[in-house]
C-alpha cells in the first residue's frame, strides 16, 4: 500500500494486482490523493493535473465501485479547484456523455453512476464556474432519472442535492424542474430513494421559496405520502423536510429576500396543514370522502409519526424563544388535534394520537425550554386542563337538564387531558424543587386544578391526574404527605362518590409509588392511614352495589401500593393483610363449588376484581418485601392461590354463562394468578401443576386469545446481537415513544388505562402496559418457564408434542400466533433451565422441542427466526452434548446447500453462529473452516442483501467465537469484508452493517497484535483503516457508527495508527446527529481518547469548528468555538435524556477533566463557573436573605450577579449539580499534585517564575460558585454547593493569608460562608440539606478560620437554633417526611456540636501547656490588650452554655446506638416503643445515621465527663419531650427508679466503654480510622479521671478484654496514630491497675497494724503461685501487646527472626520518631508490670520484662539508627531504673529471686562490652549509663557479688583510661554519682579507681586541657574528686582534701602566662580558683597546714586571687557608665 501514497497513480503497481486488490489499491490512492491535494503544491499539481485528469478518468470509465465513485468524484472535484479549472467543461461533458449513452448493459451502470457522483461533486466543489452547463447538466440528469433504476435514482438525487448546494441562487431557473422531477422519487418504491429526494429537497428550499409558499400545501401532501410505509430513516429525512419547510413559511430565512407571490403563513395556517394530514393522511378528497361517510380512518400509524416528528423539527428548528412567545397557541392547537374525533375512533388510534401529541410537548418544552419558560408553561398547561375540566363539568350539570348533550364532547376532553396531564408532570420531574414557585402561586392554582381531574368521568383522565400528582411529590418531596392527607380527607368524605372512590384511590397509590423516589420518605402514620383507608373501602364494598367495582378496586389498589413502602412498614400490617387476602377467597374448593352455584354477571365481576386485586397485593409483597415471606406466611397464603387456580377452570363457564361482560374481568384474573406463581417457587404448589399446565396450554394456542405482542414477548428472548438484524432498536432511537407504537400490531402501544395497578412502579416515566389478553400471553410464556422443569418427563414430552402438532394443523395467521407463542414459551424454558444448569431430559423430550425450533428457525418472521435461534444455542447449552451440537451444525450446513429461499438461508446461517454461543467458543478447527466456508459463500450472494446481512451477521460472531483459532482465517476475511465494503451500494445500508461488525471482530481477534511492524501485520492493519475509511464516507448515520466503533477498537489495540487529525473532526461533526445511536458511539469514542490524548482531541475539535463553512455552523459548533469540546460536552449532557448517552458523557468529562484540569485549570473552573452561572431564569430571586447588615455588605457582590452572559443559556439544575461535583474533583485532585495549590506565597513565587496556574489563585471563584449552589433553588443544586463549600473549607482552611500574618485566606469570606449557610436552617429546609449544613458549621468553627469571636457567633447562632429544633424531640415529627429524617437531622446536630466541643476542649487543653502558654505570651506582642477574646478561650465559652442541653442529647443518642447495634438474636430486648431520636418502625433507616454520628458525639461525652469528673451536677431540663433514653441514664423523675450517683456513673462509663470495644472488635463504619482514633480518644478521657480509672482498675476482667481488642487493633492497624493512642491507653489502664493494687495494700498495711508493715501483701496477678492466665491476666495482656510493638519495630528482638534478613545480620535497623515514641511507651509500660504482681507473680514476669529491656538496650549500643536516639535512651534508661526500683525488688518474698534474676540481668548488660572486631564498636557511655543505674537502683546484695563487682569496676576502669574526652567526662559524671551511693556499693569503687582519679588529675598540669571537651573532663573529674572526699569518713577527709587542693593549685596559671594561655586552659585556671575560694574555708584547718608546708603553693594561690581581683576591679567601671543602657526587659535564657 506504501505505493499508492503518490500523486500520481502507479499503473505499474496496478497493473500487477488482481481485480479486487486493484480496486483496495485504487481506493487507497484516492484516500491519499484526497488528503494530499488541499496541502500540496499548486504548482506541481498544475504540472501533473492533466496525467491526474487521464487516470481519474480512467478510473471513472472502469467501472468503480460505490464508495470507490465517491472518493474520486471528490478528488476530482478537488483538482480542478486546487489546480486549474479551465478543462473542467470538458470533464463535465464527458460525463454527460456517459449518462446519455444508451448502453444499459449491468456492467456499464457503475460508471454510469460514476459519472453522476462525479458531476456532484464537481458543481459542489466548483459552483458557478460550471454555470455555463448547469442547465445542460440538470436537465440530463432529469432526463436519466426517469428511465433508472433505484441505484441511479438514488444517485442522481444526491447529485442535484450537491448541484444546488454548489450553485445556491443561481441554480433558480430549474427549481420548478427539479421539484417536478424530485416530488416522483419522494415517494419511490426505495427508502434509500425517497431519503435521497428528502435531502435533495431540504437543499432545494434554501432559495426555492415556492416551497414553503405557494407549494407548501403540495409539498406537506407529498411528504405525507413518503410517510406511508416508510422505514425509519425515510421518516427521519422526510420529517426533517418538512419540518424545516414549516418552520420556514413561519419565519423566513432573513437573508431570503421576499419574492413575488410568496406570503407568510400564520401558525393556525401551519397546525391546520398538519392536522389535515394527522387525521385525513395523504388521500384525495374522493377518498376521504368515501372514508368519511363509511367512518373508517385511512390515516395510518406510520404517517401519524412521520408527522409528529416533522413537528416536533418544526418547533426545533424555530427555537426556544419562538417557542416560549407561541407556547399557548401551540397548546390549544395540539389540544384541538388529539381532541379530534378522527384522531381518536378507537381505543388503538387514541392512544396513538395521545402519544404522538405527548411526544410533541417532550421534546420541545423538554428540550427547548430553560427553567422560567418551563414553569411559564405549566402554567399554561394548567390553564388548558382548568378549561377542560370546566367544560366537562357545564356538560354534565347540563345533561342532568338537557338531554340533548353531546356525550362525544366530554368523552374526547379525556384525550386532551391525558396528553396536558402527563406533560405537566414531566415539567414537573424535569423542575424538581425549582418548580416550588409554580405550586405556591396561587393564580396558577395547579394542585386544585389537577386534584379536580380525579372526578372526572373518564379513567384514563383520572389515571393521568393520578400520575400528574405523583410527578408533584417527586419534584417535590415535601409535598407527598400533603398530598396523601388532601387524597385521604377527599376519598373518605366522597367515598360514596364512584368516580371520587375511583380517582383518589389511584391519586394515592401514585404518590405511594412516588416514595421510592424520595430518600426522605413520608411519616409513618400516613401508611397506617392508607391501611385504615382501603379496609374501610374493602368492608364497605358491599353496602352498595352502585360503587361496589370502585371500592373493591381502590381498596386492593391502595394495599398493593403500600407494599411498595417497603418490609418496614408492611411488617406492621401484614397480619391485616393475610386476614383481607382470607377474607377474599374461598375456604375451600366445596365453598367455591357453591359460589359458582349463585351470584350473577355483576357479583362475579366485583369478586374477580376483588380476587385480582388481592393476588396483585400478593405480587407487589412477593416483589418488594421478600423478606417478610416466611415460611408461616407462604403457608397461609398457598391455601388462597389453590382456590385461584381451582378458580381457572371455571372461568370459561362464566362467561358462557354471563356473557362478554366478564371477558376482561377473567382476563385480568388469569393474568394476576399467573404473575404471583411466576415468583414463587414451583415447589410450593405441586398439586396444581397439572391444572396450570392445562390453563397455560390454553392461553397460548386456544382461539380465545389470540393477541400476539411480539414487540414485548420475544426481543427479551433474543440475543442482544442478533437485535440488530432487525433494523435500529427502539433503545437506540429518540423517539422510541412514538416509533414502538408501529411494532405492535393490531394491539398498538400500552398505556396506563390497561392496568391502573402499574401506576406504583418505580419506573421514571409513565408506564404503558399492555392491553390484557398481550399480557397474559406475555405472563403466560414466563409461568411455562418457571414450572416446565419441575414437570415430569412424560408431561414435558407431550406438551411440546402437543406444541408442534397445532402448529402443524394451523394454518394462515393463527398458526404464526400459535408458532409464535409456543416457541417463545420453549426458548423461556430453555433460558431458565440453563440458569439453574438443569438438563431437559431423554430424546422422547429433545425431539419435539427440536422440531419446534427447527420450525421457527424458517419462519417468515425475522424476530422468529432469531428467537428460534437463541433457542438452538440454549438447546445446546442445556443438553451440554458435542455430538448433539455437531448434528445441529452439520444439519444447517445441509439446508444450506439445497435451500434457495432466502429465509432458510437466513435462519440457518444465524444458527452456525449462535450455535456455540454458550459452549464456550468454537474449538474444532475442522468445524470451524466448514462454518467460515458456508458463510463466505453466502455473504457474496449479490441477489439478496437479506442472505448476505445475516450471514455476514453469523460470520462476526463465529470470529468472535473461534478466538485465536480464527487466525488462519484473518487474511481471507479481510479481503472478503474489503471487498464487500468497495462493492456493496450504499442503499443496502444493512450489509454494510453487518460488514462493520465482521470489521470490528477481526479487529478484536488480532488484537494487540495490530500494533507490530512486519509487512503482513502492516497489510492487515492498512486493510482495516481502509475498511473503516469506507464506511466513515457512507451517508448513513449507522454505517458511521460502526466506523466509528471499529476505529475505536483499533485505536484500543494500536493507538498510534489512528490519524486523530481525521477521527476527532468525524466525532465532532456528528455530535448532533438525529441518529441516538451515532451519538452514542461518538460519545463512547471520545471517552477512550480522552483517556490518552485529551488535549490533542480538544485541539483538533476547536480547529475544525475553525474550518468549517458558515452555512454548516450550529450552537454546538459555536460553543466548541467558545469553550472547546469541554463546553459542546456540557451543552449536550443538557440536552440529552438518554441515561446511557448522558452517563458516557459525564465520564468522557471526567476523563478530559483528570488528564488536563492541572495544566488548563483556569479553562476548567472558568467553564464549570459558566455552566453554573448559566440560569437565567433564577437571576431574580435568591434565598439568601441576610439581616445584619454587614453581612449585606460583605454577600452583596454575590446576590446582584447571578445574571449571565456566556456561552451556556438555561441550563437545567442537573447539568449545574455535575459542574458542582467537577470542581470538587479538581480540588481533590490538586491536593495530589503541587504543593502550591494549597499555598498562597508558594504559588505566587513560582507565578513570577513560570506561567502556571494554581487552585489558591481561584479562591474567590470557588467560594463563589459554593455560594451561588448552596443558595439556589434547586435543592440537589444545594447539597453539592454545600458539599463543595465542605471541601474548600477542608483544603483551604490551613492556607495563610500573606499580606497580613497571622491570619488566614479564608477568613475574608466569613460573611459570605455564614450567608451561604442561613438559607439550610430556614423552617422549610428539608432535613438533609440542615444535616449537611451542620456539617459545613462544623467545619468551619473548628477549622481556626475565624480568630474573631464576634464573628464567629453568625455560624454559631445557626447551630443554636439547630438545638433548639431539636429539643422539641421526636414526638413533635416532621409532618412531612419520615421520623428516620428527624433522626438524621439530630444526629447531624449533636455531631456537628460535638465537633466543636472536641476542639475547643484540645485548644484550651493546648493552651493550658507551657508550650502552648509560651505561644500565648508571643501572640500577646502583635495584640493591642482590648482586642477580642480569641477563639480557643471563647470557643468553649460558646458552647458552655449549652453542654447541660448537649450532655443529655449526646448521652441519650449514645444508649440508642448501643441498643442499635445490638445482635439480632436481642431484639426482643430492644425498647417497643423505640429510642429517644428513633422510632420503632425506623429502626433500620435509623440505623445508618447512627453509624455515621456516633464516634464524635463519644469522644465529646467522654470530655464532658472528663470535666465534670463523673460528678453529677444539677444539669437543669434537656427540654426533651420524653425520657433521654428507656433507662433515662439515671434522669428518671419516678421515685421508684431513681439512682444514685454512683449508679448513674457507672452505667455512663459502661455505655462508653461497651461502645466503644464492641466498635474495635470489628470495626465496619466508612470512617474507619476516624471512628477508631475517636474510640481511643474517649476511653483516654475517662482513665483520665480518678474515679473511672478507679472502676476500671477494680474490674480486671473488663481491662484484660480491653487489652485484648487493643491488641487486635495493634496487630491489624498500621497507623502509628492508633498505635500510640492504644500504648496510651494501655498506660492508663496499668495505671488504673497500680493504683488498685496500692489502695489494696494500703489498706491492708492499715488493717495489719504497724508491726507489719515491713511485709508487703500479697495483693496483685500471680497471688501465691506466681501464675499468670492468658486471657484472664491483665499483666500479660499487657505484656503480649508490648511485645508485638517491639518485635515489629525491632525484630531483632525475636529469636526467630535473629537470622532472617531482617534481624541481626542485616543492615542497622533504622526507624522514625513516631517508632522510638511507641518503643518508648511500650518499655515504659513493661517497666510498671511488676508492681501490680504479687511478690510472686512479679519473679513470673521480671525474666522477660528484663530480657526485652536489655534487647532494647543492646539494639541501641550497637549501631542502632534511629531518627530520635535521644528520647529512646531515655526511655529505655527510665524503664531500667523503675523496675530496678521495683518494691517486689525488696519484697520479702520474692527479695532472693528478684537477686538472682537481677544479678543475671547485670551479667548479661557487662557482656554488651564484648564485641567481636567484625560488630561495630558499642554506645560505652549509654552502658556505663545503664551499669551506674544498677548499681544505684538495685540492693545491694545484687552488686556486691564477684565477679559481678570485680567486672563493674574494670568497666569504669577501662573507660577512664579512654582518650575520648566526652567518654572520659561522663565515666566521671557517672563515678561520681557511685562515690556517693550506699557504702557496701561505693567502697570498691573508692578503693580501685580513687588513685586513677587522682593519678589523672595530677597529670593535667603536665597536659593542660586544650579543647572544651578536654576542659569538661577535667572539670568532672574534680566534681568526682570531691564526691570522693564526702563519701569519705568525718576522719580521713582532711587527708583526701591535703590531695585535692595543691591539684586544684596546679591548674592555677601565674600572672604571666595566664594572659597568653589557651582559652579551655584560662577556663581551667578560673574554675580551679573558684573552686578553691569555695572548698578553702571549708576546711581551712587543713588549708592553712598547706599552706606552712608548703610555700609555692601559697605563692601561687595568692597570685592568682590577687590577679582575680584586679580583674574584677578593672571590669566593675565600665559597667558602671553603661549601666543606664541596660534594657528594661531583660529576655530570660534559661529556661530549666
Amino acid at each position: 500500500m506504501e505505493q499508492a501514497h503518490s500523486l500520481l497513480l502507479n499503473e505499474d503497481a496496478t497493473s500487477r494486482l488482481g481485480e479486487h486488490q486493484r480496486a483496495e489499491f485504487v481506493f487507497e490512492w484516492l484516500r491519499f490523493l484526497k488528503k494530499l491535494l488541499p496541502v500540496a503544491d499548486r504548482a506541481d499539481v498544475k504540472q501533473n493535473q492533466k496525467r491526474l485528469v487521464e487516470q481519474l478518468t480512467t478510473i471513472l470509465t472502469g467501472s468503480p465501485g460505490p464508495s470507490t465513485r465517491w472518493l474520486l468524484a471528490h478528488c476530482l472535484a478537488l483538482l480542478y479547484r486546487v489546480g486549474d479549472s479551465f478543462t473542467s467543461s470538458l470533464t463535465v461533458d464527458r460525463c454527460n456523455d456517459i449518462i446519455r449513452s444508451k448502453d444499459d448493459s449491468p456492467s456499464f451502470l457503475p460508471s454510469r453512476l460514476a459519472a453522476v457522483a462525479c458531476l456532484g461533486a464537481m458543481y459542489e466543489q466548483l459552483g458557478r464556474l460550471l454555470i455555463s452547463s448547469f442547465k445542460e447538466t440538470v436537465s440530463n440528469l432529469l432526463k436519466a432519472l426517469k428511465g433508472a433504476e433505484s441505484q441511479g435514482r438514488y444517485e442522481i438525487m444526491l447529485c442535484i442535492e450537491k448541484i444546488l448546494k454548489g450553485l445556491g441562487v443561481s441554480a433558480v431557473p430549474c427549481h420548478r424542474d427539479i421539484f417536478k422531477a424530485t416530488r416522483t422519487c419522494l415517494t419511490d418504491r426505495s427508502m434509500a430513494v425517497r431519503c435521497a429526494a428528502a435531502k435533495c429537497l431540504l437543499e432545494l428550499q434554501r432559495e426555492a421559496v415556492f416551497l414553503w409558499s405557494t407549494e407548501l400545501e403540495n409539498v406537506a401532501s407529498l411528504c405525507y405520502r413518503a410517510f406511508e410505509g416508510s422505514n425509519y430513516d425515510v421518516r427521519v429525512a422526510v420529517s426533517r423536510l418538512l419540518g424545516t419547510l414549516l418552520a420556514s413559511s413561519l419565519e423566513p430565512k432573513q437573508a431570503i429576500a421576499p419574492r413575488p407571490g410568496s406570503r407568510r403563513s400564520c401558525l393556525e395556517e401551519v397546525m391546520e396543514l398538519v392536522s389535515s394530514g394527522f387525521l385525513r393522511g395523504c388521500a384525495g378528497f374522493l377518498r376521504a370522502s368515501g372514508d368519511l361517510l363509511k367512518g373508517t380512518n385511512s390515516v395510518s400509524r406510520d404517517v401519524r409519526v412521520g408527522i409528529t416528528q416533522a413537528c416536533v423539527l418544526f418547533i426545533s428548528t424555530l427555537g426556544g424563544a419562538w417557542l416560549e412567545a407561541h407556547f399557548p397557541s401551540l397548546l390549544s392547537l395540539l389540544m384541538d388535534l388529539v381532541s379530534h374525533t378522527r384522531a381518536t375512533q378507537n381505543p388503538v388510534d387514541a392512544v396513538c394520537s395521545r402519544r404522538c401529541v405527548s411526544f410533541i410537548l417532550r421534546a420541545s418544552v423538554g428540550s427547548l425550554l430553560g427553567e422560567k419558560a418551563q414553569i411559564a408553561a405549566a402554567k399554561e398547561i394548567c390553564q388548558a386542563i382548568r378549561k377542560q375540566n370546566r367544560a366537562v363539568d357545564i356538560a354534565l350539570c347540563e345533561g342532568n337538564i338537557e338531554t340533548r348533550v353531546s356525550n362525544a364532547d366530554v368523552a374526547a376532553s379525556q384525550h386532551v387531558l391525558v396528553c396536558a396531564l402527563l406533560e405537566l408532570g414531566s415539567v414537573l420531574q424535569d423542575l424538581g424543587s425549582s418548580a416550588a414557585p409554580l405550586l405556591h402561586d396561587a393564580s396558577a392554582g395547579m394542585l386544585d386544578t389537577v386534584i379536580s381531574v380525579l372526578l372526572h368521568p373518564s379513567v384514563s383522565a383520572r389515571l393521568a391526574a393520578a400520575w400528574c400528582l405523583r410527578c408533584v411529590a417527586i419534584a417535590i418531596p415535601a409535598q407527598v404527605a400533603v398530598l396523601l392527607d388532601r387524597c385521604s380527607e377527599r376519598l373518605s368524605a366522597l367515598k360514596s362518590c364512584p368516580k371520587a372512590v375511583a380517582g383518589y384511590s389511584a391519586a394515592i397509590a401514585a404518590l405511594l409509588g412516588a416514595v421510592q423516589h424520595c430518600p426522605l420518605g413520608i411519616p409513618h402514620i400516613k401508611g397506617k392511614v392508607v391501611m385504615g383507608l382501603a379496609e374501610d373501602l374493602l368492608r364497605s364494598a358491599a353496602q352498595n352495589s352502585r360503587i361496589s367495582i370502585q371500592r373493591t378496586h381502590g381498596g386492593w389498589l391502595l394495599l398493593s401500593a403500600l407494599m411498595t413502602l417497603g418490609p418496614t412498614v408492611v411488617e406492621y400490617h401484614l397480619p391485616r393483610m393475610l386476614l383481607l387476602w382470607k377474607c377474599a377467597f374461598p375456604q375451600s374448593v366445596k365453598e367455591l363449588d357453591s359460589e359458582l352455584r349463585r351470584g350473577d354477571s355483576f357479583t362475579w365481576q366485583v369478586t374477580l376484581e376483588g380476587r385480582s386485586g388481592a393476588l396483585c397485593a400478593m405480587k407487589n409483597l412477593v416483589v418488594n418485601c421478600k423478606v417478610l415471606l416466611s415460611d408461616d406466611v407462604i403457608c397461609r397464603v398457598l391455601p388462597l392461590l389453590s382456590c385461584a387456580v381451582a378458580l381457572l377452570t371455571q372461568l370459561s363457564y362464566l362467561v358462557k354463562s354471563y356473557g362478554n361482560q366478564l371477558k376482561n374481568a377473567v382476563t385480568v384474573f388469569r393474568l394476576r394468578v399467573y404473575e404471583i406463581l411466576a415468583l414463587l417457587p414451583p415447589k410450593t404448589y405441586e398439586e396444581c401443576l397439572d391444572t396450570l399446565l392445562k390453563q397455560l396450554w390454553n392461553d397460548l394456542t386456544g382461539p380465545e386469545n389470540m393477541a400476539c405482542a411480539e414487540l414485548s414477548l420475544l426481543p427479551t428472548l433474543c440475543h442482544n446481537q442478533d437485535l440488530a438484524l432487525l433494523g435500529p432498536a427502539l433503545q437506540d432511537m429518540d423517539q422510541q415513544y412514538i416509533e414502538e407504537q408501529l411494532h405492535g400490531g393490531s394491539i398498538g402501544g400500552g398505556t396506563l388505562e390497561y392496568d391502573p395497578f402499574t401506576i406504583f412502579e418505580k419506573a421514571q416515566v409513565v408506564p404503558a402496559p399492555l392491553p390484557p389478553p398481550a399480557a397474559l400471553t406475555v405472563a403466560s410464556v414466563q409461568l411455562f418457564g418457571v414450572i416446565f422443569p419441575h414437570l415430569t418427563i412424560q408431561q414435558r414430552a407431550q406438551v411440546l408434542e402437543q406444541f408442534c402438532e397445532c402448529v402443524r394443523l394451523l394454518k394462515g395467521a393463527r398458526q404464526q400466533t400459535v408458532q409464535v407463542h409456543a416457541t417463545a414459551a420453549f426458548c423461556c424454558t430453555l433460558k431458565g433451565l440453563a440458569s439453574v444448569h438443569e438438563t431437559l431430559g431423554p430424546e422422547e423430550v429433545q425431539k419435539p422441542g427440536l422440531s419446534l425450533l427447527l420450525g421457527a428457525l424458517e419462519s417468515s418472521n425475522p424476530l422468529l427466526r432469531c428467537v428460534a435461534a437463541e433457542g438452538l444455542a440454549r438447546l445446546a447449552q442445556v443438553l451440554n452434548e458435542p455430538n448433539f451440537t455437531v448434528s445441529l451444525s452439520l444439519m444447517s450446513f445441509d439446508k444450506l446447500k439445497t435451500a434457495r429461499d432466502a429465509i432458510t438461508r437466513t435462519g440457518h446461517s444465524l444458527a452456525l453462529g449462535c450455535l456455540y454461543r454458550y459452549m464456550g467458543g468454537i474449538s474444532s478447527p475442522q468445524h470451524l473452516s466448514a462454518c467460515v466456508g458456508v458463510l463466505f459463500t453466502l455473504s457474496q450472494d449479490n441477489t439478496s442483501p437479506e442472505v448476505q446481512m445475516w450471514s455476514l451477521h453469523s460470520l462476526s460472531m463465529v470470529v468472535d467465537l473461534a478466538g485465536p483459532l480464527y487466525r488462519s482465517h484473518i487474511d481471507a476475511s479481510l479481503t472478503l469484508v474489503l471487498r464487500l465494503l468497495l462493492l456493496t451500494p450504499h442503499t443496502h445500508v444493512e450489509v454494510q452493517q453487518s460488514l462493520g461488525r465482521c470489521l470490528n471482530a477481526l479487529i478484536t481477534s488480532l488484537g494487540p497484535d495490530l500494533q507490530g511492524e512486519g509487512a503482513g501485520v502492516c497489510a492487515v492493519r492498512t486493510s482495516c483503516l481502509v475498511g473503516c475509511a469506507v464506511m466513515q464516507d457512507s451517508p448513513h448515520c449507522l454505517v458511521q457508527a460502526q466506523a466509528i466503533t471499529c476505529l475505536q477498537q483499533l485505536h484500543m489495540f494500536s493507538p498510534r495508527h489512528v490519524n486523530l487529525a481525521s477521527l476527532v473532526p468525524s466525532l465532532c461533526v456528528n455530535l448532533c446527529s438525529l441518529y441516538l445511536s451515532l451519538r452514542r458511539a461518538v460519545v463512547a469514542c471520545l471517552h477512550q481518547l480522552a483517556q490518552r490524548e485529551t488535549v490533542e482531541v480538544s485541539e483538533h475539535a476547536v480547529a475544525l469548528v475553525k474550518e468549517l463553512p458558515r452555512r454548516d455552523n450550529t450552537q454546538l459548533d459555536v460553543t466548541i468555538k467558545e469553550v472547546g469540546l469541554e463546553g459542546a460536552l456540557f451543552s449536550l449532557l443538557d440536552r440529552e435524556s438518554d441515561p446511557r448517552l448522558r452517563q458516557d458523557i459525564k465520564d468522557t468529562l471526567v476523563q478530559m477533566m483528570t488528564s488536563a484540569a492541572e495544566s488548563e485549570l483556569a479553562h476548567w473552573l472558568k467553564l464549570c463557573k459558566d455552566v453554573l452561572s448559566a440560569s437565567s431564569d433564577l437571576a431574580a430571586t435568591t434565598l439568601v436573605e441576610t439581616n445584619q447588615e454587614e453581612e449585606e455588605d460583605d454577600a452583596s457582590a454575590f446576590h446582584a450577579e447571578r445574571e449571565h452572559s456566556g456561552p451556556f443559556n438555561n441550563l437545567r439544575w442537573s447539568t449545574r449539580v455535575f459542574a458542582v461535583e467537577c470542581v470538587c474533583r479538581i480540588i481533590v485532585q490538586c491536593e495530589s499534585g503541587d504543593p502550591a495549590h494549597f499555598d498562597m506565597v508558594l504559588a505566587q513565587e513560582q507565578r513570577l517564575h513560570e506561567s502556571t496556574d494554581f487552585l489558591v489563585l481561584h479562591l474567590a471563584d470557588l467560594v463563589r460558585m459554593a455560594f451561588m449552589a448552596a443558595t439556589d433553588h434547586s435543592e440537589q443544586l444545594r447539597l453539592a454547593g454545600l458539599q463543595m463549600l465542605l471541601v474548600i473549607i477542608h483544603k483551604f482552611a490551613s492556607v495563610t493569608e500573606p499580606e497580613f500574618p497571622g491570619h488566614v485566606i479564608l477568613e475574608q469570606y466569613q460573611a459570605i460562608v455564614g450567608a451561604a449557610l442561613r438559607p439550610a436552617f430556614s423552617a422549610d429546609a428539608p432535613p438533609d440539606i440542615t444535616a449537611k449544613a451542620c456539617q459545613v458549621c462544623s467545619a468551619w468553627i473548628t477549622s481556626g478560620v475565624v480568630s474573631d469571636l464576634r464573628d464567629l457567633r453568625r455560624v454559631h447562632q445557626l447551630l443554636a437554633s439547630s438545638l433548639v429544633k431539636v429539643q422539641g424531640g421526636r414526638d413533635v415529627p416532621n409532618p412531612f417526611y419520615n421520623e428516620s429524617t428527624f433522626t438524621m437531622e439530630t444526629l447531624a446536630v449533636l455531631k456537628a456540636w460535638a465537633e466543636v466541643y472536641i476542639v475547643a476542649v484540645q485548644s484550651t487543653r493546648q493552651k493550658e501547656s507551657p508550650a502552648g502558654w509560651h505561644q500565648e505570651q508571643q501572640q500577646e506582642q502583635y495584640e493591642d490588650p482590648g482586642t477580642a477574646e480569641t477563639t480557643e478561650s471563647g470557643l468553649l465559652k460558646l458552647v458552655q452554655g449549652d453542654l447541660a442541653t448537649l450532655s443529655r442529647l449526646w448521652l441519650a443518642a449514645l444508649q440508642d446506638h448501643a441498643l442499635l447495634t445490638l445482635p439480632p438474636t436481642y431484639a426482643n430486648q430492644l425498647p417497643t416503643t423505640g429510642g429517644s431520636f428513633y422510632t420503632a418502625e425506623t429502626m433500620e433507616q435509623a440505623r445508618q445515621h447512627y453509624c455515621f454520628a456516633w464516634a464524635p458525639i463519644l469522644h465529646a461525652t467522654a470530655l464532658w465527663l472528663n470535666s465534670t469528673e463523673f460528678v453529677m451536677v444539677d444539669e437543669g431540663p434537656a427540654n426533651l419531650s420524653r425520657p433521654v433514653t428507656p433507662t433515662s441514664m439515671g434522669q428518671s423523675t419516678t421515685l421508684a427508679s431513681i439512682k444514685s450517683p454512683e449508679d448513674v456513673s457507672t452505667e455512663r462509663l459502661h455505655l462508653i466503654l461497651g461502645i466503644s470495644v464492641e466498635f474495635l472488635c470489628s470495626p465496619h463504619s466508612q470512617n474507619q480510622m476516624e471512628n477508631i482514633t475517636s474510640c481511643l480518644r474517649a476511653l483516654q478521657a475517662l482513665l483520665d479521671v480518678p474515679w473511672p480509672r478507679s472502676k476500671v482498675g477494680n474490674d480486671q476482667a473488663l481491662t484484660v478484654e480491653l487489652l485484648s481488642v487493643l491488641h487486635r487493633l495493634i496487630v491489624t492497624r498500621e497507623s502509628q496514630r492508633v498505635q500510640l493512642a492504644v500504648l496510651e491507653l494501655v498506660r492508663q489502664v496499668v495505671c488504673a491497675a497500680q493504683e488498685h493494687v496500692r489502695e489494696k495494700r494500703h489498706s491492708a498495711e492499715v488493717d495489719d497494724g504497724a508491726a507489719e508493715k515491713e511485709t508487703v501483701p500479697e495483693f496483685g496477678e500471680g497471688r501465691d503461685t506466681g501464675g499468670l492466665v492468658p486471657g484472664k491476666s491483665l499483666v500479660f495482656g499487657a505484656m503480649e501487646l508490648c511485645l508485638c510493638i517491639l518485635v515489629r519495630k525491632l525484630p531483632q528482638l525475636s529469636p526467630r527472626l535473629a537470622g532472617s534478613p531482617t534481624g541481626q545480620g542485616a543492615l542497622p535497623w533504622s526507624i522514625n520518631d513516631s517508632d522510638c515514641r511507641l518503643v518508648t511507651s511500650a518499655l515504659w509500660i513493661l517497666s510498671e508490670l511488676p508492681s501490680i504482681c504479687s511478690p510472686e507473680g512479679s519473679v513470673s514476669v521480671l525474666p522477660t520484662v528484663l530480657y526485652l529491656l536489655l534487647g532494647v538496650l543492646k539494639e541501641l549500643v550497637r549501631g542502632f539508627v534511629a531518627a530520635n536516639r535521644g528520647i529512646l535512651v531515655s526511655g529505655a534508661l527510665q524503664a531500667l531504673r523503675n523496675v530496678l526500683s521495683s518494691p517486689m525488688s525488696r519484697a520479702e518474698k520474692s527479695r532472693a529471686a528478684w537477686v538472682e534474676l537481677l544479678r543475671s540481668a547485670l551479667s548479661t548488660l557487662l557482656e554488651c562490652w564484648d564485641t567481636d572486631k567484625m560488630e561495630p564498636a558499642v554506645d560505652e557511655e549509654t552502658l556505663l549509663t545503664a551499669l551506674t543505674i544498677f548499681l544505684l537502683s538495685a540492693s545491694a546484695e545484687v552488686i556486691t557479688v564477684e565477679p559481678l563487682q570485680s567486672l563493674c569496676v574494670s568497666k569504669f576502669q577501662a573507660s577512664l583510661e579512654s582518650k575520648d574526652p566526652m567518654l572520659l567526662s561522663r565515666s566521671y559524671q557517672l563515678l561520681a554519682s557511685v562515690f556517693q551511693g550506699p557504702t557496701a556499693v561505693a567502697g570498691p569503687f573508692i578503693q580501685a579507681l580513687g588513685g586513677q582519679l587522682v593519678g589523672y588529675l595530677q597529670q593535667v598540669e603536665k597536659n593542660r586541657p586544650q579543647t572544651a571537651a578536654e576542659l569538661q573532663a577535667v572539670q568532672d573529674g574534680v566534681r568526682a574528686m570531691e564526691a570522693l572526699v564526702l563519701a569519705a569518713e568525718e576522719t580521713h577527709r582532711p587527708q583526701l582534701v591535703t590531695v585535692l587542693l595543691p591539684i586544684l593549685v596546679s591548674f592555677l596559671l601565674d600572672e604571666n602566662t595566664l594572659a597568653s594561655a589557651p582559652a579551655a586552659s584560662r577556663s581551667l585556671h578560673e574554675s580551679a580558683l573558684r573552686d578553691l575560694m569555695r572548698i578553702g574555708p571549708q576546711h581551712s584547718a587543713v588549708l592553712k597546714t598547706l599552706m606552712a608546708s608548703a610555700p609555692h603553693v601559697k605563692a601561687r594561690l595568692e597570685a592568682a586571687i590577687k590577679g582575680n581581683q584586679e580583674n574584677v576591679s578593672a571590669k566593675a567601671t565600665p559597667l558602671q557608665v553603661s549601666g543606664k543602657h541596660i534594657p528594661s526587659i531583660q529576655l530570660k535564657t534559661n529556661f530549666l
